[in-house]
């Protein structure tokens, strides 16, 4: 039996199983591309067309590999001479070269795409071909506003924007978050967010929980933090001794990330967007504030002139003034001995609030026997107000001659024509916060009030 004939030198089985291999493996490489494909030889004929060029213009790898260039069937005949002297130009040119073409698809329609081509070289050095990478153009827009927008967000943009990781560890940062972080974009990365945050972490902690379990919430978050190393301290931090940073009101949205090559969607981490509101925030704080008290203020005043007795008017101003301000409320009154002025100063129990605050019984008009430089005692000397914070010690509180649990105090001096007739003071829990000359400027407008009712009741007695 007669072998049958073969053109050119016999291969051995095992060298035509690895180039079949080989041919299987590239035909799956490029099928597999998000991007179309084509390749020509040194002739201009179509030896290379994968799917996603078979998607964007509808002719198959069957139609098109073997064609003679692109003329008459993917590029009009009017076209055809200039987008044949780019391909072949780009065989003799250095890197790739990027050009946009209008195709025509298998339906007569017209896309335009932009193209990437290259030379490629044989086994000689010398150009045997040349390989065309394309995409529609508006597919190639979007990809380029996507990476665009991550440029714009991960440079210098308002909001501060930060990736974190599955682990809740931040993964990537923009110049404005790391700033807000008083950090660098380098240092904050792989870090706990405890480690950057000396409170509100376990708030940010359970919003990036719940955004990787159950996606992103409907609306921005507000969220108060304090941030570790904070160089700028309170006003209220430092005359009150606290030594924490300074809160902080972000503004946050998250959205989860999930990678979109497979099927079911993996949570890659969540993508974090703060503002910094704190300014707007603490300015919507002091206006309410503001508007409570002035509205306590001028319901107390309708109330107390209804009183007929002034020591009855000036405990009524201290009911209106503690809510929302303070816990208990004192009033001191001085025994004005005209004749000895040099004596120590002694102050009379007069009135409390609630009924019954403090160790002294109120207005039994007995001394308080409170020891030198007292925060009241100051008041009186100073004609003026004086903040006190607790040191801490358990017996802080008694030992003032207030009621236990006490850690913040505001004593001001009772002033009515002139003279000073006593002492106010304003005492808070651990659950307040301190004092703040804000604090003083109200208790010093309920002091003038008070001062007011006290002197018309000695006036009265006299």
């Amino acid at each position: 039996m007669t072998a049958p004939h073969q053109s050119g030198p016999a291969r051995p089985p095992a060298a035509d199983a690895g180039e079949t291999e080989d041919h299987d493996l590239l035909a799956a490489l490029l099928d597999g591309m998000d991007a179309a494909l084509c390749a020509f030889d040194a002739e201009g004929t179509v030896t290379h067309w994968n799917r996603e060029a078979e998607r964007i213009l509808g002719w198959s790898a069957k139609e098109a590999v073997g064609r003679q260039g692109l003329a008459g069937w993917a590029v009009r005949e009017a076209d055809a001479e200039e987008v044949t002297r780019r391909l072949l130009d780009a065989m003799r040119a250095p890197g790739r070269q990027v050009d946009e073409f209008a195709l025509l698809t298998k339906d007569g329609g017209r896309v335009l795409v932009r193209v990437q081509t290259s030379a490629v070289p044989g086994a000689d050095g010398q150009p045997a071909g040349v390989y065309c990478a394309f995409s529609e153009v508006h597919t190639q827009i979007d990809l380029e506003r996507s990476v665009a927008l991550s440029e714009a967000l991960f440079g210098d943009a308002p909001w501060g924007v930060v990736l974190v990781d599955a682990d809740l560890r931040p993964a990537l940062a923009n110049a404005t978050a790391a700033r807000a972080l008083r950090t660098t974009r380098t240092a904050l990365l792989g870090r706990p967010l405890g480690d950057l945050l000396e409170h509100g972490a376990e708030d940010l902690e359970g919003a990036l929980q719940h955004v990787l379990a159950a996606g992103a919430p409907p609306a921005p978050a507000e969220l108060w933090v304090t941030v570790r190393g904070d160089s700028d301290r309170s006003a209220e931090g430092t005359r009150a001794g606290s030594q924490g940073g300074e809160r902080r009101c972000w503004r946050s949205g998250f959205m989860r990330l999930s990678t979109p090559l497979v099927e079911e969607p993996v949570p890659l981490g969540v993508a974090w967007l703060f503002l910094d509101v704190t300014k707007n925030r603490l300015a919507e704080q002091e206006s309410a504030r503001l508007r409570f008290r002035g509205s306590q203020l001028h319901r107390a005043g309708r109330a107390v002139a209804e009183c007929e007795d002034p020591m009855e008017a000036a405990a009524l101003y201290l009911d209106f003034a503690l809510a929302g301000f303070a816990d208990h409320a004192l009033i001191d009154l001085l025994p004005r001995p005209e004749s000895e002025p040099t004596l120590p100063v002694r102050l009379l129990r007069a009135a409390a609030a609630p009924a019954g605050a403090g160790p002294s019984p109120a207005g039994a008009a007995l001394p308080v026997p409170y020891q030198e430089g007292h925060p009241a005692l100051q008041a009186v000397e100073r004609c003026g107000s004086v903040r006190a914070v607790t040191d801490r010690s358990r017996d802080w509180a008694p030992s003032h001659r207030w009621p236990s649990g006490t850690q913040y105090a505001l004593a001001t001096a009772l002033r009515s024509r002139g003279r000073t007739v006593g002492v106010v003071t304003f005492l808070r829990g651990p659950s307040r916060r301190a004092f703040d000359r804000s604090d003083a400027t109200y208790a010093e407008d309920i002091a003038t009030r008070v001062a007011a009712s006290i002197d018309l009741a000695v006036l009265t007695a006299g």
